[in-house]
């Protein structure tokens, strides 16, 4: 099992809709590490860390849209090497 870290951006109705949390809900049942954040241009960030199969499930989670009240319009992402280690999945302000 490898481990891989990506970062992502997904822009659309993705603030004020409890994405953050939703995120946050969804990568801690995958095991997953790292946050969720809110961004200037109203976009949330998404660092992932742990099983490859795990983050790609939440990636996929992501592109399909997310909660029910957000309405995802894209999802950017790449690879990350992120300059510290994450002990859980949290919410950035």
């Amino acid at each position: 099992m490898s481990k891989v870290c990506i970062i992502a951006w997904i822009h659309g109705t993705v603030q004020g809709v409890g994405f953050r949390y939703s995120t946050q809900r969804e990568a801690m049942q995958l095991g997953l590490t790292g946050y969720a954040r809110n961004m200037d241009d109203g976009s949330v960030e998404v660092v992932a860390c742990g099983e490859a199969e795990k983050v790609e499930q939440l990636i996929g989670w992501l592109k399909a849209g997310g909660p029910r009240s957000a309405r995802v319009e894209k999802v950017l992402s790449e690879p990350h090497q992120p300059g510290r280690e994450y002990v859980n999945f949290g919410i950035r302000y």
